[in-house]
């Protein structure tokens, strides 16, 4: 019986130590700095089945501070503007970003949706926010390199 106890004890030990080295080796990542988006992936099954790449000339950059977080999209051939700008947190490897405010096609959209949440898996020179839909299944994803 003490064999068996020590074993349950062992692995529930290992199982949290494991947890928590990979929760402290993602929270020793910060995400400030600036950050260019390189490409997006799209899920199927929580598999990439997809991977959008930059068009030419096109250009999307994320900048965050301590709390702030700020984007913005360029892109020659959309004469729509897209930025955006709010609070952020990010706690138990996922991001939250609460927008104040943006570009006129970004605030029909942050007049409907208060907080954008995703995934985040990040090292010390790449991020990638990653939406969920409602099962938790991976959807999309936006994968960045760091850039100062």
């Amino acid at each position: 019986m003490k064999k068996i106890t020590f074993i349950i004890v062992s692995l529930v030990l290992a199982t949290v130590l494991i947890g928590a080295s990979t929760n402290s080796s993602q929270e020793k990542y910060s995400l400030k700095g600036v950050w260019e988006l390189t490409d997006q992936y799209m899920f199927k099954n929580n598999m990439v089945v997809d991977t959008i790449k930059n068009l030419k000339n096109s250009r999307q950059v994320k900048m965050y501070t301590d709390s702030k977080v700020m984007w913005t999209r360029y892109n020659p051939k959309d004469s729509v503007e897209w930025f955006g700008y709010g609070n952020y947190v990010v706690k138990d490897g996922v991001l939250e970003e609460r927008l104040e405010y943006g570009s006129f096609q970004m605030m029909k959209i942050i007049d409907t949706t208060k907080v954008f949440r995703f995934n985040l898996v990040i090292d010390e020179s790449s991020f990638s926010q990653i939406a969920l839909d409602e099962k938790g299944n991976r959807y999309y994803s936006e994968n960045y390199t760091r850039i100062e």
